[in-house]
């Protein structure tokens, strides 16, 4: 289907698919109003990540409308799932370590977290935020230094700031420099994207 694409539509693609970054994830729990979900997806379409968890335990994963996610839905791929274990048990496979956002006595701060290593991020539903067990199976937990009376942010500025402080490390290393895919991967995505 690449003969069909205009050169700029091409190279668009092919560029946007090598600065995916396969080390970086991220894992929606229970969020359940589909406008967070939509701005978390267009952030991670934003600073490239390639997959999203979805953890859904306790909430209904909400519709999506095509034009508040302004279509990133389709280029962020999406895994289900339906309990933590099995959900933290196959990114623990795959190599990624794992932090929830909470803040408790023993989270560390955002800005103190490596996130140029193979990591997965965990943010949970409006009011309850992660589960306990979310937070007690993570590797990890991180909070958000804040200076206000306030001490949380809406979930997808969470997701937001989270993620843009990942690219800001990862720029610095030059991650986005080179693809993390094999040619093959790389190949297949680039024709996906070709076909949508």
């Amino acid at each position: 289907m690449r003969k069909f694409k205009t050169d700029s539509r091409l190279n668009k693609i092919v560029n946007v698919a090598n600065s995916r970054q396969a080390s970086l994830r991220v894992v929606i729990e229970n969020v359940h109003d589909p406008h967070n979900v939509s701005a978390i997806f267009r952030t991670c379409d934003a600073v490239g990540v390639p997959k999203v968890s979805l953890l859904y335990t306790y909430e209904e994963f909400p519709k999506i409308s095509k034009v508040t996610s302004a279509s990133a839905f389709k280029w962020v791929e999406k895994e289900k799932f339906k309990s933590t274990k099995e959900c933290y048990d196959e990114l623990h496979k795959q190599g990624f370590k794992i932090y929830a956002s909470l803040l408790n006595e023993k989270a560390v701060n955002l800005y103190d977290i490596d996130l140029t290593e193979k990591v997965a991020i965990v943010m949970g539903n409006e009011s309850r935020g992660v589960s306990e067990e979310a937070a007690e199976l993570a590797d990890e937990c991180y909070y958000i230094p804040m200076r206000g009376m306030i001490q949380s942010l809406n979930v997808s500025v969470a997701a937001a700031v989270t993620l843009y402080e990942a690219q800001r490390q990862r720029v610095l290393k030059g991650l986005y420099n080179r693809t993390e895919l094999s040619e093959d991967e790389l190949n297949k995505l680039i024709d996906e994207w070709c076909d949508k």
